[in-house]
Formats: structure tokens, sequence, C-alpha cells
């Protein structure tokens, strides 16, 4: 009797661990949003910081309702149709709104973050110039449909993992499929003002904080323990006794580490090659590059993979910059392709390369599949969506807005009063920081107005 009762005990002690466990990395994945505010905030105009915040929080209170309604039932239901299954409509509803035990909430709260993290990474590419109305439109699609759907062919069991593809994480589901929408989006709804020339030269338009872009950057790399280490989300077995897929959360720790590091330093010397210099937001950004490579994979890889795959996502981030910039002249404001959307497909790519068991081609050609076919569907679907509310003229706000700013046309506030108004300064003769005028594109939107402190001064292609 008393080992029944202790078995007993040890198995609702070894549910409250895993339901703290996976509760804990949950909250981690959601701080995340504080990084991604931060980060996108850093890197805009000061003229748009609050739509940017605005966005980000809209995106997290409106989308974690419809998925809620709507996504975590449609990517059930999707991997049931595409996996070989039986599906009931109404029961994968029911399963959310009531399931049998109120604990299974705490597993769709987890899917949850997730969701939520795909959908926030679009808002940095499309930043100054698309409505708020079209954007919290677009949230709304993607955490119905969108990425329910790359969830069903995948994780939800649907077809691509039937046939072997692998995503530990969310490197190519969540990373990669967000960085594909954003530039889908970028390019759908065209530059800002002023970025590019009538020759198709390039204009550089600094964001106004390079310190909340920093800071964004750690925040981001602090929750993304969350997102990786705690996908090994079940510590101990059903009876308590032993570790259960925890066993590899070493391998996790360790490989997400080494990634995140080497993507700093692979941009950082990329950076350093070409121009001489190291740029800040190179380094911060290849740091985030490092560790959406290693999203997909950390599980699986020898350490020393870890290192390389971090390097190559690290430095393939101001080549693919530049490629989107001056070869595809898309405005994509927060690099989020380079940082999220070919990051997250190297390294979905590189996995069977660098994997504990050895390297397979069966491995390979199911990884370029699922990357293939997640690429398609986003592609499809953003351009879809963003292509409608264009033709109807709800895209983006007019040139007028533009150049006032999004803070005041679509929020009347603005972000910074106590250093002045962007025409005040245009004039060139008082400046809020103290600074001589610049010939630079300002980051408040002012007209710059002639250099007169420094005119040898090189400004470069990512500052």
């Amino acid at each position: 009797m008393s080992s029944i009762l202790l078995q007993t005990d040890l198995a609702a002690v070894a549910e409250a661990v895993n339901l703290v466990w996976v509760l804990t990395v949950t909250f981690l994945i959601f701080f995340m949003h504080a990084g991604f505010a931060m980060l996108e905030a850093g890197q805009v105009r000061a003229k748009n910081v609050a739509n940017q915040l605005t966005k980000n929080l809209l995106t997290w209170s409106v989308g974690v309702i419809v998925f809620f309604l709507v996504g975590a039932a449609v990517s059930s239901i999707v991997g049931a149709l595409t996996g070989g299954g039986t599906v009931d409509v109404m029961a994968e509803f029911a399963a959310v709104y009531g399931p049998a035990s109120s604990t299974a909430w705490v597993s769709w709260l987890f899917g949850a973050v997730f969701a939520m993290t795909a959908a926030t990474i679009v808002s940095g590419a499309v930043a100054g110039r698309v409505k708020l109305r079209a954007y919290v439109t677009y949230t709304i699609l993607l955490a119905a449909v969108i990425y329910p759907v790359v969830v069903g062919f995948t994780w939800a069991g649907g077809f691509l993992s039937t046939l072997g593809f692998a995503d530990f994480a969310g490197g190519m589901i969540v990373h990669g499929m967000g960085g594909i929408a954003g530039l889908t989006a970028a390019w759908v709804v065209g530059p800002r003002m002023d970025r590019f020339n009538e020759d198709g030269t390039a204009n550089v338009i600094p964001g106004h904080s390079l310190s909340f872009a920093v800071l964004g950057t750690l925040i981001l790399a602090f929750g993304w323990y969350g997102f990786n280490v705690g996908t090994a989300a079940a510590p101990l077995s059903g009876d308590g006794t032993e570790l259960a897929s925890f066993a590899y959360v070493g391998r996790v720790a360790l490989t997400t580490t080494l990634g995140m590091a080497a993507g700093a330093i692979g941009a950082a010397g990329v950076s350093m090659y070409r121009t001489g210099k190291v740029d800040t937001l190179y380094v911060a950004n290849g740091l985030l590059a490092g560790l959406v490579g290693i999203t997909s994979n950390t599980d699986a890889i020898i350490w020393p993979g870890a290192v390389v795959i971090g390097l190559l996502a690290g430095a393939q981030l101001p080549l693919v910059f530049e490629f989107v910039e001056k070869r595809l002249r898309i405005d994509d404001v927060c690099a989020v392709f380079p940082v999220h959307g070919s990051a997250g497909v190297l390294g979905a790519l590189l996995l069977p390369f660098f994997a504990v068991d050895g390297f397979t081609v069966s491995a390979l050609v199911s990884q370029v599949v699922g990357v293939a076919v997640i690429a398609f569907w986003t592609f499809a679907a953003t351009a879809l969506v963003f292509g409608a509310i264009k033709a109807v003229g709800e895209a983006r706000v007019t040139p007028d807005h533009e150049r006032e700013g999004l803070d005041t046309s679509e929020h009347g506030v603005d972000t910074y009063p106590e250093f002045g108004r962007p025409e005040v300064e245009a004039t060139g003769a008082v400046r809020s920081d103290g600074g001589a005028p610049s010939s630079d594109v300002r980051t408040d939107g002012g007209v710059a107005a002639p250099a007169t402190a420094d005119p040898e001064r090189e400004v470069s292609d990512d500052e």
C-alpha cells in the first residue's frame, strides 16, 4: 500500500515539476517581446518609435486571442489532414476551449508564445510606412491561419513531420517563417520615402537609438534560453524516477550558447574585413542570427557544429543585408530577413552535416523539402494578404503622414516632446543633441541641413 502511495506521489510531483518548468520558460519567451520592442524601436526614426511599440503590444494582445480562438485548432486540423489521420473539426476546437484537464492550457500557452514570436518579427521589416490597421489585419490572419498551417505541417504531425523534417525549437518554423514573411511584406508595401534614389542607389536612414537596439538584443538572448532550453519541456518521466526529454538539456544549453557567441563574432569579422570597422549593429544582429541558426538543430548536433553554424549565420548577415538592399532594393528596416529568414534556412539545412548520429542523404532531403514548403507557403500567403490590402489602398500611410511621422499621424503622440519637433531642427540652427548640423538622413525624419561639422565623415551601409 505504501509503495502505491509513494508511486502516486512521485507521479504528482513529476507532473507539477514539468508544469512549473513549462510555465517558467513560457514566461521567458514572453519576455522576448520586450526585447523585440527595444530592438525595433532603436532601429526606427524617433518620429516612429511609439508606432513601433504599439505594433509590438498589439501583436501580442490581438494575436494571442486569435491563436486561442482559431489558430491552435487549425494547426491540429492541418496536421491531421496532411499527416494521414482522421479529423473531427468540432472536437479539435473543443479540445482547446474546454480540455479534459485545465493543465492542457499550459501546453497551449507554450505554443502561443512561439506563434506570437513569429508574428512580431514582421513588424520590424515594414516599420515607418505601414498603417496600423494593415499590420493588425495581417497579424490576425497570421495567428489564425498562416503560422498554424506551418505548425500543422510539422510539429502537429503533418506531412513534413512524416517525411522526417526536424526543427527542434522553431529555427525555421518560427524564425525562418517570420523573416520570410517580413521580407515579402516589405517587398509588397515598398520602401520608405527617400530610402532609394532614382538610380537605384540606397540612402542610409539610421535608427534613433543604438542603445535601445543593443538592450533589446540582450533581452532577446536572455529569453532565447527559454526558447531553446525550454523546449526540453518534460524534466521528469511520468513516474518521477528519471529524467525524461530533459536528458539532452545540457547539449541544448551548450550549443545555444556557442551558436550565439559565434554569430556575433562572425558578423563582426565580416564587417571588419569589408569596412575596416566593427559595426555595433551588425554585432548585435549577428548574435541574434547565430541564435536563429542554432535553434532548429540545437538538440541533435555535435558542439563544434554549433560554432560553425553560428559563425556562418553571423557572417551571412552583412552579405545578405546588402543583397536585399542593393540588389533586391527591398527596405527591410530591422534586417529581419538576414537575422531570422536566411539564418533560419541556413540552420535547418546544416543540421544533417553536424548531426550526432552522422550525415544521411535522406535527412538532407527532408530538410530541403521542409524549408522549401515553409518558404513557399509563407511567401504566397503573405504576398496575397498584403497584396489585397495594398489593392484597396490601405497598406501604407500617406506621404504627408510618413514625413510627419507615424507617432503623430497614427497615435497623436510625440515620443520625445522635450527634444523639439523635426521641422524646428530642420533649419540646422539648433540641434536637440547639441551637435552640429549633419548631411545624413536624420533619425527624427527632419530635412537635414548641409554638413558643416565633419565633411570627411563616412557613413557605412548598415549604420
